[in-house]
């Protein structure tokens, strides 16, 4: 999850739980990474250009990142215990070829969708190959002159 521009990248990362997470600085300014959030609570405190800082990812959930020095920027990590997760695609889609023909339910995150929680749930039938829905996001968050 790299700090260049201003900015991490990628916005979404989506991680197994056990992993390990690196955070490196490309930018030529200092970085103080945290995240309040209940999956993962963390503070990497002030490093500069060409650092790097790791984190250990225990607990399934969505963790909210923030840099303390830089309000704009905000990022986030799934962390998952499932083998059934994906990140969609530029088009908004994904798949799972070898999912197995038997009831489940899909769910689907963002931090901009508007329903509670962020996440809208719908059930497949066993006997249904492929599913079809759109989700409406809110625009994010408008930035000032002054966030840069």
């Amino acid at each position: 999850m790299s700090q260049q521009n201003l900015q991490f990248h990628p916005f979404l990362a989506v991680v197994p739980v056990g992993a390990d997470v690196s955070f490196p600085n490309l930018d030529p300014t200092r970085h103080h990474v945290y995240s309040f959030s209940p999956a993962k609570k963390f503070e990497l405190k002030l490093f500069a250009k060409d650092q790097s800082r790791t984190v250990h990812f225990d607990k399934p959930g969505v963790v909210a990142l923030g840099c303390n020095i830089h309000d704009q920027m905000s990022a986030f990590i799934v962390v998952t215990d499932s083998a059934w997760t994906a990140r969609t695609n530029a088009q908004g889609l994904a798949s799972f070829s070898d999912a197995p023909s038997v009831p489940a339910r899909l769910t689907v995150w963002h931090p901009y969708l508007r329903a509670p929680g962020g996440q809208v749930q719908q059930v497949v039938a066993a006997s249904q190959r492929s599913l079809n829905f759109q989700v409406r996001l809110r625009p994010p968050p408008a930035m000032s002159m002054a966030d840069y």
